[in-house]
């Protein structure tokens, strides 16, 4: 295999993303052809925690990195830029669809649970993880963009909270989204929600006050991501109501929820040292869980080589890096967010995983 071959066998590859979206009109068209549109309103969740675990497990790995010298090239290519730009008008579009169809299906109590929840994990897939991103590159177009996707999801806290909390203080306890050893998914996830909102109002107010401005002023990201998350919301309620409203807000809270979901897995009882000093070691790509399954990780656009975005945030997905020593999950993100969800059964695959 030539030093060519991995990179440009992944350009094409990397669009399997928009596989996700298209998830919610094929579950539509799934429940119109079988006449079950309530039990088809949970299609998605069964390709991503089912089908798509399997799938992991029967392709396997792909341990391979981009050669060093290439690292440069493909961080500039406008291919892999130009696909996570893509995810915004991909994302709106199959929302507004979304919401449109759960006003107008005629779900019952089943199939209304099943359309949220599974529009709530493509907006974190497509909205979040994309947005993650978009928003530690430079320049004004990218950290733009992915404010907007997190808008989306009413979870444009985390555009602050992330940069300028999370990537300061993670694998510590001053970090709201990254467990504790022992800690059940379901005392993680309430407080990360909640701590890590509050966190990026106190983040964005302490900023203005070192520029000497108070905090409630025009130049607070907060209110305007705020803003535009409630222009979203107005439109929704103009369009399609009240029925339309809740969906608007509900998806957003189990999008932002599939996201500290996947946070809790990416950092479980990791924890960097403190010195004598009484500062926290350098962030290494030590400090993360990783998993080198190959498709969850195009989909993902690599987030699962989670632990060498910690140790270089900028570096685009395209060229992350996998690391043999690096904390190895026995399954991709969408196997492990399962068993997530069943602590006892985390806390006996996970835990004796964690002293080595």
């Amino acid at each position: 295999m030539g030093p060519t071959a991995v990179p440009n066998a992944k350009r094409l590859a990397f669009l399997l993303v928009f596989v996700v979206p298209a998830l919610m009109p094929l579950a539509a068209w799934l429940g119109v052809l079988t006449a079950r549109p309530d039990l088809m309103a949970w299609f998605p969740l069964f390709f991503l925690f089912v089908l798509l675990p399997l799938a992991d497990y029967a392709l396997g790995h792909d341990p391979v990195n981009v050669p060093a010298g290439r690292e440069r090239e493909l961080s500039q290519s406008l291919w892999f830029r130009g696909l996570t730009l893509a995810c915004l008008p991909v994302h709106l579009a199959v929302l507004a669809w979304s919401a449109h169809w759960f006003v107008h299906a005629g779900f019952g109590a089943g199939g209304t649970a099943g359309w949220l929840l599974s529009q709530g994990l493509v907006g974190g897939i497509l909205a979040i993880n994309t947005a993650h991103e978009l928003i530690h590159k430079d320049g004004r177009l990218e950290p733009f963009v992915g404010g907007l996707l997190l808008a989306s999801v009413g979870y444009h806290g985390f555009k602050i909270e992330h940069l300028r909390g999370h990537h300061v203080h993670v694998s510590t306890p001053e970090d709201a989204s990254s467990a504790r050893f022992g800690q059940s998914l379901w005392h993680f996830l309430p407080r990360a929600l909640w701590r890590n909102t509050l966190n990026a109002w106190r983040l964005e107010a302490r900023r203005l006050r070192g520029l000497g401005l108070p905090a409630l002023h025009w130049r607070n990201e907060m209110i305007g991501w705020t803003l535009v998350w409630l222009v979203f919301a107005a439109l929704c309620l103009a369009w399609l109501g009240p029925v339309g409203l809740a969906f608007f807000l509900l998806q957003g809270l189990f999008a932002a929820g599939s996201l500290e979901i996947i946070n809790y897995i990416e950092h479980y009882g990791l924890e960097r040292q403190r010195g004598a000093d009484g500062r926290y070691e350098r962030t290494t790509h030590l400090h993360s869980w990783n998993s080198d399954y190959a498709l969850s990780n195009l989909l993902l656009f690599q987030l699962q080589r989670h632990s060498d975005h910690h140790a270089f945030p900028k570096r685009r997905y395209a060229i992350l890096r996998h690391h043999p020593d690096s904390p190895q999950l026995p399954g991709g993100y969408a196997a492990m967010f399962v068993l997530a969800l069943v602590p006892p059964l985390w806390h006996r695959v996970v835990d004796p995983r964690v002293p080595r």
